[in-house]
């Protein structure tokens, strides 16, 4: 689902980007507001959580991979402002380090993964949470909600594909962008995501918040506690608990490259015409393009399976360095200023 560099027009790029605007900075300031500096740096710890998730890529029949994202889970552990945030800056990182998604995109991107997929989850979760009466209900919530977040996020990417066709050609009447109309952006994206696709997605969510449930109870509180209120003791071993499966899944990365073939809408520039288009549009073979610093997580002289964890381990932790200098820098929700 990341969209590559121009698959989209500058045009498209432009608005989604100045539509993140806003959302981004009524996020800011409710995660302000609401969110104790304890629960934003583990907003850092949940990104890494989400930036794992997505190296994860599993294969359907075609040949082509998808991931799951984890914005819902963010959003039931943190709420959707503090899930925005985290997805957000997951992105990012894998824009500007691993060429994961286009910098130009990196807005269309974020209205899709990080505001879409999390507020449609959180919604649906919310809601289910409130008429389920058994102590799972958080559980089915969270797996219909991010059933629900992922698939609208997949929607969102399907149209902004098929549009580019209908709004940018060339004088010959060749696609200047992404080269497939809605009759195939939307059947391609959503058949993979309705099935195998959503499911890793609801596995990938209810197994972290049963995990969390189980070893961390104290992070589901409404508020965390300051550190001379709550039990010292607690707080250690939930770190230690969400620590070792963070660990756990990095060491697991190299999973992901057991999937052959791309993500459907994907593709280099170079492969984009042997995949049905016949061509390669003009936008895309002229347009922007950033040689990352570590490009598809593989580092030159290195055997793919480890630069795979490596960037797994870079990636994790600058989210969790970035977010706990946030929240050493900022105030306590609530507080005077």
């Amino acid at each position: 689902m990341h969209i590559p560099e121009n698959y989209l027009s500058p045009q498209t790029c432009g608005v989604l980007a100045a539509a993140m605007v806003p959302v981004w900075g009524i996020c800011i300031k409710k995660v302000k507001e609401e969110l104790p500096r304890q629960k934003v740096a583990m907003m850092g710890a949940f990104g890494a959580f989400s930036f794992i998730g997505m190296m994860f890529n599993i294969p359907i029949p075609g040949g082509t991979t998808g991931h799951a994202v984890g914005g819902t889970l963010i959003a039931t552990l943190l709420g959707p402002y503090a899930a925005c945030l985290s997805v957000s800056v997951a992105l990012l990182l894998q824009a500007l380090i691993f060429g994961d998604g286009g910098i130009f995109s990196f807005g269309a991107n974020c209205f899709n993964m990080a505001f879409v997929l999390p507020f449609v989850g959180y919604a649906v979760y919310s809601f289910l949470r409130k008429h389920i009466r058994s102590k799972n209900g958080d559980l089915i919530g969270a797996a219909v909600g991010s059933y629900a977040g992922i698939n609208a996020a997949a929607l969102c990417a399907a149209i902004e594909f098929g549009i580019q066709p209908m709004l940018f050609r060339d004088a010959s009447g060749n696609a200047l962008y992404c080269p497939y109309g809605l009759n195939v952006s939307i059947p391609a994206m959503m058949a993979g995501h309705l099935t195998i696709f959503g499911i890793a997605e609801v596995v990938f969510t209810v197994a972290i918040l049963a995990f969390v449930k189980k070893t961390s109870p104290d992070l589901l509180e409404s508020r965390i506690l300051s550190g001379d209120v709550q039990d010292a003791g607690k707080k250690k071993k939930s770190g230690k608990a969400l620590g070792a499966l963070l660990g756990a899944l990095i060491v697991a990365t190299p999973l992901g490259l057991l999937a052959e073939g791309t993500a459907w809408g994907e593709w280099g520039v170079d492969e984009i015409a042997a995949t049905g288009a016949g061509y390669t549009p003009k936008g895309m073979a002229e347009g922007f393009s950033l040689q990352s610093l570590i490009p598809d997580y593989a580092m030159a002289g290195l055997p793919d399976w480890f630069g795979y964890i490596l960037s797994a381990v870079i990636g994790a932790a600058i989210l969790i360095i970035v977010f706990r200098l946030i929240a050493g820098t900022g105030r306590e929700a609530g507080s005077e200023a």
